[in-house]
């Protein structure tokens, strides 16, 4: 199996607009940082999770020219906005994208971009995303493009946000905090992703110090921090780090046991 970070940013991007910081301003590719999303690919098939607003430059940067199917965490806009970059994929395959997710954001999603799910059909010499919409329960494992996906489901503020173990894998972008129940059902990873802001307290994501302590106490055996922010380039983050707990950066990818 193979993870690659289409991008680790939080919602603001890394540089952010109008931001003269020396991490805004450096020259290191890696402290650019795309939204948050990434592709999981296993077996000759891949999927995606997330489509943030930058998804067709991420996906062009990456060399991606086909998914079998997309998982959502969540319905805030630096992880969705990006959902008419999927047409690409449902016109080219001549059927529709299978999309999964939290029931309450596939949801959100069609009251947001009605003209994709609404019974008009395009123009001819037009395109609009044809999606297969599945909503999925927490704690049900189901097999998505010939891989097996566990969702978690964790509070991030007044909303319902889901993480993925997949095998050995397990990706978790904008939680607080892993209850016990779960945290028991995320033993014996290989890579764990887990969200990291910065080092100050948030009220709905974990710090930089809430993860690296959350990543001991689960056990995995190497953890890619996500969801960075302007406040730490990836360098100075690194070498802060302790051994197995690394920042991801835009493009990296990631061979997992």
């Amino acid at each position: 199996m193979r993870l690659t970070f289409l991008g680790p940013g939080t919602s603001f991007g890394v540089p952010q607009i109008g931001c003269s910081c020396a991490v805004c301003r450096s020259t290191d590719p890696r402290d650019r940082r795309n939204r948050s999303a990434a592709l999981v690919e296993a077996g000759g098939r891949s999927v995606l999770i997330d489509t943030p607003p930058e998804l067709r430059l991420q996906l062009i940067a990456c060399g991606v020219a086909d998914v079998d199917a997309v998982v959502y965490t969540h319905e805030h806009a630096d992880h969705t906005n990006g959902i008419d970059d999927l047409r690409m994929f449902s016109v080219r395959q001549r059927r529709p994208l299978p999309i999964y997710g939290p029931p309450e954001t596939l949801e959100r999603l069609r009251a947001s971009f009605h003209y994709i799910f609404d019974d008009v059909r395009a123009y001819e010499g037009t395109s609009k995303p044809s999606l297969d919409l599945h909503g999925l329960e927490p704690g049900v494992p189901v097999e998505i493009a010939g891989m097996p996906f566990l969702p978690l489901a964790f509070r991030h503020g007044h909303i319902r946000v889901y993480g993925y173990r997949i095998g050995s894998l397990a990706y978790i972008t904008d939680v607080k905090a892993i209850p016990d129940r779960e945290r028991h059902q995320l033993r014996g990873l290989d890579v764990l992703v887990l969200n990291a802001l910065w080092w100050r307290p948030h009220p709905t994501h974990l710090s930089i110090q809430e993860a690296v302590d959350t990543a001991r106490e689960l056990g995995a055996r190497r953890t890619y921090l996500t969801h960075l922010t302007h406040e730490t380039g990836h360098a100075e983050l690194a070498g802060q780090l302790p051994e197995g707990v690394m920042p991801a950066y835009d493009g990296l990818t990631v061979e997992v046991a």
